[in-house]
C-alpha cells in the first residue's frame, strides 16, 4: 500500500471501486437502448418505432464509452482477472460484442432504406436481445465460479462451462430488466398511445424484474460457500433483511408511480434504482473476490506505480465523459417530437 505525503491510499481498492462504477453505469444507460430495441418487437407501427429510437439516437453510441472504460480498467488494473476471465468468457463475450455492432450498423441502415427497413429491424431487434442475454449470461458464469489453475495463473475449465441453468437464467433477468428500463424511458420520453402502451408493458416487466431478483438472491448463496456466509452468517442477515426491504419499498414506488401518479420521470429513476440496489448486493457479495471465490483484487492487480500512473489519467478522463454524458442528456431532455428525429 503506497504512502504519498503521510496518507495512506489503497489503490487497488479506488480501481475496483473505478471498475464497479463504469460496469454500473453502463448497465444502466446502454441498459435501457438495449431494452427499446427488444420492445422494438412489440411495435409494428413504423411510425412508433421512429419515436422509440430517436428517443435513444443522440445518445446510444456514448452510453456504449463505458463499456470500453470497464475493459480497460479490468486489462490494465487487473490484468490476472482479465487473463482468467476472458478464457472462461469467450463465447458470450464474442457473442455479445458482434451483437453491439450488428445493432449498431442496423441502427444506422434502417434509416437508408424502405424495402429492407424491415430486415434492419429484425437486425436491431435482435443484436439487442443478444447483447443482453450475453451479459446476462457472462454475470451468471462469473458468480457461479470459474476453474483456474493457481500454480500456472490460468483458466483451467472448459469450453462451455460458462453454459448452466443459473447463467441462463440470469441471461433472460438481464433481458428483461433491461426491457423494463426501455420501457419507463419511453414512459419519459414519449406520449399519447405510445406512452400508455409502455406504462402497463413498464408494470408487467417490473414484475418480471422482482421475480429474477428473488430467483438470483435465493440461488446465489448456495452457488458458493463464501456467498452463503456473507448474507446469513451472524450478524450480516440483517443487511440482507434491509436490502430485501430496499428492493419491496422501490418496487412499491414503481407501482405507484406508474398505475396510481402517472408519474413521466419517477418510473424511470426507481428502475434504476432497482438495478442500483441488486448491483450492490451482488457486489457485497463477490467482495473481495474479482474471480470468485478464487482471486481478490489485490492478488489481480498490477504493480502499484501502474495503477498510480493509470489513475492520473482516469482522474481527468472520467470527469470529461460524466460531464460530455451529462450535458448530451441534458440538451436532449423532454419528450420526442414524433415529427423530428434522426433520420
Amino acid at each position: 500500500m503506497p504512502i504519498t505525503q503521510g496518507v495512506s491510499f489503497d489503490l487497488t481498492l479506488i480501481w475496483a471501486f473505478v471498475l464497479a462504477f463504469a460496469v454500473l453505469v453502463y448497465v444502466v444507460l446502454d441498459g435501457f437502448d438495449l431494452g427499446i430495441g427488444m420492445l422494438f418487437a412489440t411495435e409494428p407501427e413504423s411510425r412508433d418505432r421512429d419515436v422509440m429510437m430517436n428517443s435513444v439516437a443522440p445518445v446510444w453510441d456514448g452510453n456504449e464509452t463505458w463499456l470500453v472504460l470497464g475493459g480497460g480498467a479490468l486489462f490494465a488494473a487487473f490484468p490476472l482477472a482479465y487473463a482468467l476471465i476472458l478464457p472462461a468468457l469467450y463465447v458470450p463475450v464474442t457473442v455479445m460484442l458482434l451483437a453491439l455492432v450488428f445493432r449498431g450498423v442496423a441502427f444506422e441502415f434502417r434509416w437508408r432504406t424502405v424495402r429492407w427497413r424491415g430486415v434492419w429491424d429484425a437486425a436491431f431487434v435482435g443484436g439487442s436481445a443478444m447483447a443482453a442475454m450475453a451479459q446476462g449470461i457472462a454475470l451468471g458464469a462469473l458468480l457461479q465460479g470459474i476453474t483456474i489453475d493457481k500454480v500456472a495463473r490460468s483458466y483451467a475449465g472448459g469450453w462451455w462451462d460458462w453454459l448452466t441453468p443459473f447463467s441462463v437464467m440470469v441471461g433472460f433477468g438481464v433481458m428483461v430488466g433491461y426491457m423494463l428500463l426501455g420501457a419507463t424511458w419511453l414512459v419519459m420520453k414519449t406520449e399519447g398511445p405510445l406512452q400508455d402502451r409502455m406504462r402497463r408493458r413498464a408494470w408487467a416487466l417490473g414484475i418480471g424484474t422482482l421475480a429474477f431478483i428473488a430467483l438470483v438472491s435465493l440461488w446465489t448463496p448456495f452457488l458458493q460457500d463464501g456467498y452463503y456466509s456473507r448474507w446469513f452468517g451472524g450478524w450480516n442477515i440483517l443487511l440482507a433483511g434491509a436490502v430485501s426491504a430496499a428492493v419491496m419499498g422501490v418496487a412499491f414506488g414503481l407501482y405507484r408511480s406508474l398505475t396510481v401518479r402517472h408519474h413521466d420521470y419517477w418510473p424511470f429513476l426507481l428502475s434504476l434504482a432497482l438495478f442500483g440496489l441488486s448491483f450492490g448486493g451482488l457486489g457485497y457479495s463477490m467482495f473481495p473476490y474479482i474471480v470468485p471465490v478464487e482471486v481478490t483484487i489485490w492478488e489481480a492487480a498490477a504493480p502499484e506505480n501502474s495503477q498510480l500512473f493509470m489513475l492520473a489519467g482516469a482522474a481527468v478522463l472520467i470527469p470529461v465523459i460524466l460531464i460530455y454524458t451529462a450535458y448530451s442528456y441534458w440538451v436532449f431532455r423532454g419528450k420526442i417530437d414524433p415529427d423530428e428525429g434522426y433520420h
